[in-house]
C-alpha cells in the first residue's frame, strides 16, 4: 500500500514555495509519493484570476519534472464544480481501494478554515491531515486534533498573486518559479 500525499491548490502559477513543501513532504516523512492536484475551482476563493486548467497543470508538470517522486493530477476536472475536497477523496478512495493510503497535506491557514469545508468533520474522522506551519497563522482549531500531524516544513513567503503581479507588470520572476516555469512563461502570454 502506497501512502501518497495530496497536495491541493489552484497553483496559480505554481512556485517555488509550493515544490519545496511537495518535496519536503514526499522525501522526509512516511510519504512514498505527492501528488500536487490542481484544482479547477476553490470554493472559497474567486474564480476571476484563474488562469485556464491546462495551463495549470502544464505548468505543475514543468515544474515537477522527472522528480520520481511527485505527480501532477487532473483528477478534479472532470468531477462537478465548485470541487470538494471530500468529494475527490471519496473518489480517489472508490479508484484505488487497495493501492493507496490517501493522507491530506495542508497549510496551517487551511487548517483554519476547515470546518467551512464540506463534510470536514469527515475528512478528519477517515483521513489524516500532514500541516506545515504557516508564518503568521495562529494555532488551528483541530491541530491538536488526532489525526493531524505537524511538521516544520522549510517555508518561503511567496504568493501566486505576487508572481502574477510581477508577470503582468512585465518583472521577472526568475528564481521565484522552477526553472522550466520561468522559461515558459517568458515565452506566453499566460498572466500577462
Amino acid at each position: 500500500m502506497k501512502k501518497t500525499g495530496l497536495f491541493f491548490g489552484s497553483f496559480n502559477p505554481v512556485h517555488v514555495g509550493h515544490m519545496i513543501i511537495a518535496n519536503y513532504m514526499a522525501t522526509q516523512t512516511d510519504l512514498d509519493e505527492v501528488w500536487l492536484v490542481v484544482s479547477p475551482q476553490n470554493p472559497l476563493k474567486p474564480k476571476a484570476s484563474l488562469a485556464k486548467d491546462h495551463d495549470r497543470l502544464h505548468l505543475v508538470r514543468l515544474a515537477i519534472g522527472d522528480n520520481p517522486y511527485l505527480r501532477a493530477s487532473d483528477i478534479e476536472f472532470g468531477m462537478p464544480r465548485p470541487s470538494y475536497t471530500i468529494d475527490t477523496l471519496t473518489y480517489l478512495k472508490e479508484k484505488y481501494p487497495s493501492d493507496r493510503d490517501f493522507v491530506l497535506i495542508m497549510g496551517g491557514d487551511n487548517l483554519a478554515t476547515l470546518h467551512k469545508w464540506k463534510n470536514y468533520e469527515l475528512i478528519l474522522r477517515d483521513y489524516q491531515i500532514y500541516l506545515y506551519k504557516r508564518p503568521k497563522v495562529k494555532k488551528a482549531e483541530f491541530e491538536s486534533h488526532p489525526s493531524v500531524k505537524t511538521f516544520d516544513a522549510p517555508l518561503l513567503d511567496i504568493s501566486a498573486t505576487y508572481i502574477r503581479r510581477c508577470l503582468k507588470e512585465g518583472k521577472s520572476v526568475q528564481y521565484l518559479v522552477p526553472d522550466a516555469v520561468f522559461e515558459y512563461l517568458e515565452n506566453a502570454t499566460l498572466y500577462r
